[in-house]
């Protein structure tokens, strides 16, 4: 289940979003989640799965309703399950955006996501 950022998640985010290649730095990460905090045009949302948050996507929203996504990441222990997938579903689903697009970082896991909601690819 997506449920939006909020302050109190602070420390929560941080964990999740350390696992992207390009947060593993304190100071990054804080700018990051400062960025989330303050920037409306950064949308931040975690996925709770079985009372336990196990992942996270992040969003920045661009004229005309287009949103890039910025970070992606899951809890190693939860990787292979089709949670990214999911929360990517979930997002298309809020119905706030006409397009979604990734960036460089984000474009593997996007696109892969992508093709197994659309079933061309296998959910590994």
């Amino acid at each position: 289940m997506l449920i939006r950022y909020k302050k109190a998640f602070e420390k929560i985010a941080m964990g999740l979003l350390s696992f992207m290649p390009n947060e593993k730095d304190i100071k990054k990460l804080k700018e990051t989640i400062h960025s989330y905090e303050n920037d409306n045009n950064w949308v931040l949302y975690l996925w709770k799965k079985n009372d336990e948050y196990v992942g996270i996507v992040g969003l920045v929203t661009h004229n005309d309703n287009i949103a890039t996504i910025q970070h992606v990441s899951v809890v190693p222990s939860y990787r292979g399950e089709g949670i990214a997938k999911e929360m990517l579903q979930e997002v298309a689903e809020l119905g706030q955006y006409e397009s979604v697009l990734a960036t460089e970082e984000t474009r593997n896991i996007v696109h892969k996501c992508i093709n197994c909601i659309d079933g061309e690819a296998d959910d590994h």
